[in-house]
């Protein structure tokens, strides 16, 4: 199961363009609301949660999703039960993914150490001991960064990859007309 974590002020195809390309894949994917049942975009477009923070359960997580945006990424950095859920992911085979200004999330928290990524400009200086990358979408190990809102369709790919294989990643690249 893929949990992709929504808090007020979110980027919203940074959040919703991951859970379609999952759901092509058919990956099971959940929204979690974590400022409550309906979670507004930073662009104002309010999305209804799957589940609130407080029913996640840790025993069937592939992986994490952070959307960026502005204030959300502050949003979900606030959140302790959001914090506790990277540090079990963190400890588990769990894919541990964030795109725009959420890697500054995983960064603060070390995570990021000794480990290629990206994030959106002006956000590098918190990627704390990372090998700063200049590619679009970077993964190292268990960690999937992305720069921003325009490459959010290559995002969900690459996390449909790295759970379900590059060749079914092409085949939803081909069906969508991605390049």
């Amino acid at each position: 199961m893929v949990y992709v974590f929504l808090a007020d002020g979110f980027e919203i195809i940074e959040a919703l363009s991951p859970v379609d390309m999952l759901r092509r894949a058919k990956v099971e994917t959940k929204l979690v609301g974590v400022t409550g049942e309906i979670v507004t975009s930073s662009c104002g477009v309010a999305v209804k949660t799957d589940m609130l923070i407080d029913e996640f359960d840790f025993y069937d997580v592939e992986a994490v999703v952070l959307p960026g945006g502005m204030p959300g990424t502050l949003n979900l950095e606030n959140n302790q039960t959001v914090q506790n859920i990277i540090d079990n992911a963190s400890n588990t085979n769990a894919f541990i993914c964030a795109i725009c200004a959420a890697p500054s999330i995983l960064g603060h928290k070390g995570l990021l150490n000794e480990k290629e990524a990206t994030c959106f400009p002006g956000f590098e200086n918190a990627l704390e001991g990372a090998s700063l990358s200049e590619d679009f979408v970077v993964t190292d190990s268990k960690f999937i960064t992305a720069r921003g809102a325009g490459v959010s369709v290559d995002f969900g790919l690459e996390i449909v990859k790295q759970l379900r294989g590059e060749e079914l990643s092409n085949e939803i690249r081909s069906q969508i007309q991605c390049r």
